[in-house]
């Protein structure tokens, strides 16, 4: 463990957020693929805390759920703390604490579940900073150009931190400052537990103040203190949903330029949306409106768009996806894909396959090296190596009760309009007809062909939709099918027209 590892994490998530007028709570709410307490529980965590609790009431069993499930993607205990009727940010951390062993000593840090920016190096130096000078107390703070709504740091004549005061606490000179209290802290865990204990409710919210403690702590006699951070990103919290939205782009860009600093082109950032949890290898290029969702994992060489969307998944080398929409598929190294196609779940294309303009996939596995090139469906279907599926096929997967898998072998060329009625196999290096209904199998090597010959009814046009243009355009070609059978086929000036007979009558 880290030397300035901190004893615990309080992640306090207990709010309803009604400013975001959702049906979801706040802390629920997504950014760059994940949940506002996701992000902050990563960081969290990323500090190597031994104990990490979240503090919960508002859509209590939704977010210890949603806190579960996060706790199983990080592989480690995340504990849950349930905040009672006394309201307060002081009485949050204090059932935290109920969760933690009754001596526990050492750091405790408390941060909140709504503030998505805030990352683990910048929750590790302020441990750092609060154990190097030994402090009893360690606020993090920030300078804003517009406090409204914090509380502010309040600093005596030597520039210590005297005191926190909440705004509606505040005098207009206090409202003046504008440091402000992030709300992030880290604690002596003694000095928390013993002056929460004397922490009243006795101010203008009837609330049980965590800022509070500071000045209970200075007055014992311990050191209490400020560290500013100079990026005030990281401290903001998402309380509605305009700032949901601010900090998922602020976020946005910081990931993808992240991404180019670490050899990615990406041609237009300004339209670019990459998730947290995308990898993205040096020398890929990314085009204008890309968007990235979740586990993505694209190769070196790889180009992704224009006008692009992935989610969770996988871009071989070399490999080209254009104007297409794809989740929960597998693209080989060196395949092509697009535009226009449409990637269903459980999609695998193989190494320099193709997957081309209007074609849908679905469960599919495709082999190398082939081709499904235009207008097509695939569904639940098997296709060998070096294989080419004609334009406008179907692989016809459901009888109305069950999902039926068709299997199509290696080197097989299926000509235009084939329906492929599964359940069904075709052999390796079989042939279909263009307009073939398979309905039984295919041996290898065999061609398929539904045979019925064409028949023509003379006249029906005429006969049975008479007035329309199309009858009339019949009428005037058979008018002019008549003349043509009553001259020479040799045509007007052949040898036996009637003008070649005047010119022999001349030339005599």
């Amino acid at each position: 463990m880290p030397q300035h590892s901190p004893a615990a994490v309080i992640v306090l998530a207990a709010g309803e957020g009604t400013r975001m007028k959702s049906a979801t709570p706040k802390v629920m709410h997504p950014i760059a693929g994940r949940s506002l307490l996701h992000h902050a529980i990563n960081a969290a965590a990323g500090t190597g805390p031994e104990h990490l609790v979240v503090v919960l009431r508002h859509a209590r069993e939704q977010v210890a759920s949603h806190v579960e499930s996060i706790a199983g993607v990080l592989d480690r205990s995340v504990l849950v703390a349930d905040q009672d009727d006394v309201p307060g940010t002081g009485r949050a951390a204090e059932c935290a604490l109920t969760q933690l062993p009754e001596g526990l000593t050492g750091t405790v840090v408390v941060t909140y579940g709504d503030v998505p920016l805030l990352t683990a190096g910048t929750l590790y130096a302020l441990v750092e900073h609060h154990e190097s000078q030994t402090n009893a107390v360690t606020v993090l703070s920030a300078n804003v150009a517009n406090p409204t709504g914090y509380g502010r740091i309040v600093r005596d004549a030597a520039g210590d931190l005297e005191r926190i005061v909440e705004e509606k606490d505040a005098d207009d000179e206090v409202r003046r400052l504008r440091e402000i209290n992030s709300g992030i802290y880290a604690f002596d865990a003694a000095v928390l537990r013993e002056s929460l204990a004397r922490v009243d409710t006795d101010n203008a919210q009837g609330e049980k103040y965590l800022t509070d403690v500071i000045g209970i702590a200075r007055g014992g006699g311990s050191r209490v203190a400020a560290l500013t951070t100079d990026d005030v990103w990281q401290v903001e919290g998402a309380n509605d949903r305009v700032q949901l939205a601010q900090l998922g782009r602020e976020l946005n860009r910081r990931i993808v330029e992240g991404h180019m600093r670490a050899g990615v082109t990406v041609v237009d950032p300004e339209t670019t949306w990459i998730d947290a949890d995308a990898v993205i290898a040096p020398d890929v290029t990314i085009q204008p409106g890309v968007q990235l969702h979740g586990a993505c994992d694209i190769a070196t060489g790889a180009a992704i768009g224009p006008d692009s969307t992935l989610s969770d998944t996988e871009v071989g080398e070399g490999a080209t996806v254009i104007r297409t929409h794809g989740s929960l598929s597998v693209i080989g190294a060196g395949a092509t894909v697009g535009p226009f196609a449409y990637l269903r779940p459980g999609t695998e294309l193989g190494t320099n396959g193709k997957i081309g303009t209007f074609v849908e996939t679905k469960n599919a596995q495709i082999g190398a090296g082939t081709k499904v090139p235009h207008l097509t469906y695939v569904g639940d279907a098997t296709i060998g190596e070096q294989s080419n599926i004609g334009a406008s096929s179907v692989f016809v997967n459901y009888d109305g009760v069950h999902k039926n898998r068709t299997t199509i072998g290696s080197f097989v060329k299926t000509g235009s309009d084939t329906m492929f009625i599964a359940p069904v196999t075709v052999g390796d290096g079989a042939y279909s007809g263009a307009g073939t209904v398979i309905r039984e199998d295919v041996p290898a090597g065999a061609l398929a062909i539904t045979e019925g010959r064409q028949r023509n009814i003379e006249g029906w046009v005429v006969a049975k939709r008479p007035g329309t243009a199309a009858a009339r355009a019949a009428q005037m070609a058979g008018g002019a099918a008549e003349a043509s059978a009553t001259t020479d086929p040799a045509g007007p000036n052949g040898p036996g027209s009637a003008d070649n007979a005047d010119n022999a009558e001349k030339e005599s």
